[in-house]
């Protein structure tokens, strides 16, 4: 010998941790190979086989396969470029675990079918380009024809949701909920019946005065807040000012039927899977008013009207 320090792969194992079975495995992929041979014919290592090792049991840590270490150590790929490509791979692994993730979470929370889970897990694969098509197709089906009309058109870009690029996963289970709900052709006919609503209230103006039932919500808040009994004398100034506020846009009856259409539950779980979505604020429940109103306008619009 040289007089330059060896080591044995018992030695080598000694110092880096490893063992020798790992060792001899990357010496016989060529990763750390040995730099020449005892008498009896064992494996002897330079002392640069200890860093090397570490490096390899680094990158390995971090997740690269073998034939990119080769490659680092090899100088055929500098360390950056192998590290830009593994992040790249984490990230869009970690974007396919979280589309796993909502899809498990959504059937395990709800109870789904084998039927449910398969189209959840499709919706959830979905690229951005289908994504967009789905609701495209969502949208066409419920205002089609009427979304020319100013106020129909802005209430198609609120109903819009937008995925981001790097969503977290309460944003992609939102979204393969609120995907799959559209889809289903009892809520896009619902909402259809609403928007020819707003359509006929517009008239031949094009807008649409505020929307009937964020009025309505507003009016009734002060009832719900107190307590009051929709079919209590004390409704009866709420409902006064309901009349007062839409008789001339035919009546009780046509008003009871917008809030009827528009008290659906599906409705209001879109706009909460909506605000999750697209980061907006969660949008307040209008449900409680809804019922109190209907409740309240139908004992008012009855044969007898309110006893």
């Amino acid at each position: 010998m040289d007089g330059k320090t060896l080591y044995s792969i018992g030695e080598l194992a000694r110092r880096t941790g490893l063992t020798v079975t790992a060792i001899r495995f990357y010496s016989d992929r060529g990763i750390v190979p040995a730099a020449e041979r005892s008498p009896a014919g064992y494996r002897l290592y330079g002392a640069d086989a200890v860093a090397r090792l570490d490096l390899v049991r680094t990158l390995r840590e971090l997740g690269l396969d073998l034939p990119t270490v080769g490659r680092v150590l090899a100088g055929e790929l500098t360390l950056p470029e192998a590290a830009a490509a593994q992040a790249e791979a984490l990230t869009a692994r970690i974007g396919t675990l979280r589309l796993r993730r909502a899809v498990l979470t959504a059937v395990a929370r709800r109870g789904s079918t084998p039927e449910e889970m398969d189209l959840m897990h499709k919706l959830a694969k979905l690229s951005e380009d289908e994504r967009r098509a789905l609701i495209a197709d969502f949208l066409d089906a419920v205002f089609g024809d009427l979304a020319t009309a100013p106020a129909i058109a802005g209430l198609v870009r609120t109903l819009t949701p937008e995925l981001p690029a790097h969503p977290e996963p309460e944003q992609i289970e939102s979204w393969v909920e609120l995907a799959e709900l559209t889809q289903n052709p009892d809520f896009r006919a619902a909402l259809r019946r609403m928007a020819e609503q707003l359509a006929a209230d517009a008239g031949g103006s094009g807008f649409v005065r505020r929307d009937p039932v964020a009025t309505v919500r507003d009016q009734v808040r002060p009832a719900l807040a107190a307590g009051v009994d929709p079919a209590s004398p004390g409704a009866d100034g709420v409902v006064a000012e309901i009349t007062a506020r839409y008789a001339h846009d035919g009546g009780l009856r046509r008003l009871l039927a917008r809030l009827e259409t528009a008290n659906d539950p599906r409705r209001e779980r879109y706009l909460e899977l909506l605000a999750v979505i697209n980061g907006w604020p969660a949008p307040e429940r209008v449900t409680p008013a809804l019922d109190w109103s209907i409740r309240a306008l139908r004992l008012a619009v009855g044969p007898t009207g309110r006893s």
